[in-house]
């Protein structure tokens, strides 16, 4: 079956939707027949994104942290796909202020939590049902000068792979997208230390949109729209303390800049 036809009519929440990656994954579902509904905390973003697709999308202004039920009636109370895209690309080091920290394990890893709650059990009743994480490849590997970042995107992918491990035999299907830079509104805010590591590889969120789609159409759990990304784990995950090394070269030279 291919993608065009497998997204017919389905119910799709995308939230952080006002722009960048959310977007992209609003404009990719709607353009493949899909149902959606936008969501972002800027509720002209929201309205413009979802006038741009035109019929197929209802904006919804409102924390992603909290928005699914309020989505889910949107959809006149089913949801096929949900796209926990919002995320707080909140920088720092260990002496972040506690509040940085609290948002960022708010918005990036328990607003997958509550919507997975509320979504699970008629997704397991009917046995089909599909989450998709966008977690960046800070949750694979990690990103200088972005410690509360770093930490929630790594709790985020292992959500998702709780998920996947736990439920994938009962028709739960679960995606984490794990981009580098991509060119948005979040890579501009990312400073120097986004200059330094993002920038010089950052792709359009169309790429992105168009990995999962691949994705999702071949059951690939992970999502790499920058292949690189899977030598540099795999290295991590061979030889920990070099990729270590090689990490903290990476944040001297950015020290020095």
């Amino acid at each position: 079956m291919g993608v065009a036809s497998a997204y017919q009519d389905q119910r799709v929440v995308v939230t952080g939707a006002g722009g960048g990656i959310g977007a992209a994954l609003a404009r990719g579902f709607a353009a493949r027949g899909a149902t959606v509904v936008v969501n972002d905390l800027d509720s002209d973003r929201a309205a413009a994104v979802a006038a741009s697709i035109g019929d197929r999308a209802t904006a919804l202004p409102g924390d992603a942290s909290a928005v699914a039920a309020e989505a889910r009636e949107a959809l006149g109370g089913e949801v096929d796909v949900y796209c926990a895209n919002a995320g707080i690309a909140a920088g720092g080091d260990a002496f972040a202020d506690e509040g940085v920290w609290e948002a960022a394990w708010d918005t990036n890893v328990m607003a997958h939590v509550r919507a997975a709650r509320l979504l699970l059990p008629h997704w397991l009743e009917r046995g089909s049902g599909r989450f998709v994480s966008t977690v960046s490849a800070a949750g694979l590997l990690t990103m200088i000068g972005a410690a509360p970042y770093s930490v929630t995107k790594h709790g985020a992918l292992a959500f998702a792979e709780w998920l996947s491990l736990t439920y994938r035999h009962r028709g739960v299907r679960v995606h984490a997208i794990c981009p580098q830079g991509v060119r948005t509104d979040m890579l501009a805010a990312a400073g120097s230390a986004g200059e330094l590591v993002l920038a010089p590889t950052a792709i359009e969120p169309d790429a992105v949109a168009d990995a999962l789609f691949d994705g999702m159409e071949k059951g690939r759990f992970l999502i790499l729209p920058h292949p690189e990304v899977a030598q540099h784990a795999a290295g991590r995950a061979a030889d920990p303390d070099r990729w270590l090394r090689g990490m903290n070269r990476l944040q001297r030279t950015w020290e020095q800049r």
